[in-house]
């Protein structure tokens, strides 16, 4: 190859190289926004800052967070919210000058939180709790806001000494941050739709540092809410590759919140992991984020198949007004009427017309463990576990002390757990004829059983676990094979995290009552569906009403119903076998 060809390829790789590392360069040049010049005059919002280093939730921390108030805000009527992690961020007290002026937002106060961290009395930083607040998956940062610094805020005062009042409406407030900011806005409107409506999520950190890259698995699975969602995200952002990719999370992201049917909109550029893209494009941002404001963000339709197939368009959760508070777990009669203890130590029955009677006053030494079609069953400290029918009453069992629950067939096999101490349980087999046997003595065992709709397999639960034993039920009623089958999801990410009770529909799908809400299994043991309630955490469910096709649950410490697209099966009933949904 003579010297001319050699120069000639040297250039043209050398001018491809330039021109595909300009192409990787974040943009820099964007329509001009007017909204991002600063206003004229003594028109621009009032900033005030503030400290704050009194909270329970993250003791010993401190940070610094602004308030930003619309120079035309008044008092008298609540102003719309907007929260933002990290600080004054996107040049956001300009902009909502501009868009509060042009009437393209409506009048909102910003809230710009610092992360915290522990100093000591130098002010020296011992410990920095960014990551620690903003990346986790949990509700403890939307709580620190709501329970401590969002009041600490609207006690504060302008210097013309106007008051603060924030809407406590969710569709009037907006939460954003950016990197590990972004991924804790979203968690704080998914954990509490009920709070925060609308997200601005700019290069969200959706991978696995604790726990974000489960995100487009959970939204996939979980019954949509009310949000609305706008991600930015350039091809060239990684910022540690050790923890993943944050453009191809992102990229996840929008797919399952496409998926779930969320509004969701997004930029995708070829930045890197910084703030060029979503200052830029902010005031677009907002515009999209509060268009149509005040008509509500809307919940849209999942493309997940159990999903649609157990739910009803239009119905929604109730509470059920009632004076009592059920204690332990929820039973259900032949007729669909509701079973359960409340706090005073009465065994009360709801009907379908959601009236509630009394029907036993327990000793202080009883407690009820579970209904067999017409009875209901207790337990004494003692032991002894008696069935109390129509009629009469039976003792079908002595010598079972610290018995937690009961299921009764209609093959009238009686199962029964008992606790023997935090590590361990027994499980105990009563058959018709009044023998009783112990069948199963697990470590780690839990106290909480269900039949599949066949009767041909018995689950039970484990302690400090997430997973759900499956045993199968030989003709003698007794247990063998047992395997951890049925896999829960947890971003509380405790180990001592205890499931509630659980339930089957007669389809074969498995309700459990959990932190998460009632997460959905189908037949080979996997979460399909999560149905979530704002009050937050589900100790108790079963099926009821007078076709049974009403879910029951108490989620913090009130009761709640919701009609569905299936019937429970319960164990009283006769067997019936559901369509296999095959080994896939």
């Amino acid at each position: 190859m003579n010297n001319m060809k050699k120069w000639g390829l040297a250039l043209m790789f050398s001018v491809a190289g330039f021109l595909s590392m300009a192409q990787n360069k974040a943009n820099t040049a964007y329509p001009f926004d007017p909204a991002t010049q600063p206003l004229k005059g003594s028109d621009a919002g009032e900033i005030i800052e503030r400290r704050f280093s009194d909270s329970k939730l993250y003791p010993g921390t401190q940070r610094t967070y602004w308030i930003y108030i619309p120079k035309a805000y008044v008092p008298e009527k609540p102003a719309c919210l907007y929260v933002c992690m990290d600080g004054i961020q996107y040049n956001a007290p300009t902009v909502f000058d501009h868009l509060i002026a042009s009437g393209e937002m409506p009048m909102t106060i910003g809230v710009f939180v610092g992360s915290g961290q522990v100093a000591n009395d130098k002010n020296q930083p011992l410990r920095f709790n960014r990551s620690n607040e903003f990346d986790k998956t949990d509700d403890t940062f939307v709580r620190f806001l709501l329970e401590e610094l969002l009041p600490d805020a609207e006690k504060q005062i302008t210097k013309d000494g106007r008051i603060l009042h924030f809407s406590k409406e969710a569709n009037d407030r907006a939460i954003a941050g950016a990197s590990s900011g972004a991924i804790c806005a979203f968690t704080a409107a998914w954990e509490h739709p009920d709070a925060f409506s609308r997200i601005f999520s700019s290069i969200g950190t959706y991978v696995a540092m604790r726990g974000g890259n489960e995100y487009p698995a959970l939204i996939r699975k979980t019954e949509p809410k009310p949000l609305r969602i706008y991600l930015e995200d350039g091809s060239n952002d990684t910022w540690n590759p050790l923890f993943g990719n944050w453009y191809e999370a992102n990229l996840l992201m929008e797919s399952a919140l496409n998926f779930a049917g969320y509004e969701v909109a997004h930029t995708w550029g070829r930045g890197a992991h910084d703030g060029i893209e979503a200052t830029n494009i902010f005031p677009d941002v907002m515009r999209w984020l509060w268009k149509g404001w005040p008509a509500k963000v809307q919940k849209g339709s999942s493309l997940n198949d159990l999903l649609t197939s157990i739910l009803i368009k239009d119905s929604e959760w109730k509470e059920v007004n009632m004076h009592d508070t059920p204690v332990g777990n929820l039973y259900s009669d032949e007729a669909g009427n509701l079973i359960f203890q409340n706090q005073l130590g009465m065994v009360s029955q709801l009907d379908s017309t959601n009236q509630t009677k009394s029907i036993l006053k327990l000793a202080s030494n009883e407690h009820l463990i579970g209904t067999n079609a017409n009875e209901i069953c207790i337990t004494d400290s003692k032991g002894t576990i008696t069935c109390k029918g129509i009629k009469k009453d039976r003792v079908i069992a002595k010598g079972i002390p610290n018995a937690r629950n009961l299921l009764a067939t209609s093959e009238n096999n009686l199962y029964i757990t008992q606790a023997i101490d935090d590590s361990e349980s027994k499980l105990w087999l009563i058959k018709s004829d009044g023998s009783k046997r112990m069948i199963n003595h697990q470590p780690l065992g839990g106290t909480n059983l269900a039949i599949y709709p066949n009767h041909h397999l018995l689950m039970q639960s484990e302690q400090h676990s997430q997973w759900i034993y499956s045993y199968i039920v030989d003709e003698d009623g007794s247990v063998k094979d047992g395997q951890r089958f049925y896999w829960l999801h947890n971003t509380d990410n405790f180990s001592w995290t205890e499931n509630g009770n659980m339930t089957f529909d007669r389809k074969g799908n498995m309700y459990v009552a959990s932190v998460m809400g009632v997460q959905v299994c189908d037949q080979n043991g996997r979460v399909r569906a999560i149905l979530t309630l704002p009050a937050g955490p589900i100790s108790s469910l079963v099926f009821g009403g007078k076709h049974h096709d009403m879910l029951y649950v108490v989620s913090g410490g009130k009761l709640y119903c919701r009609k569905l697209n299936v019937q429970g099966a319960e164990p009283w009933m006769s067997p019936i076998d559901p369509d296999s949904q095959g080994a896939g």
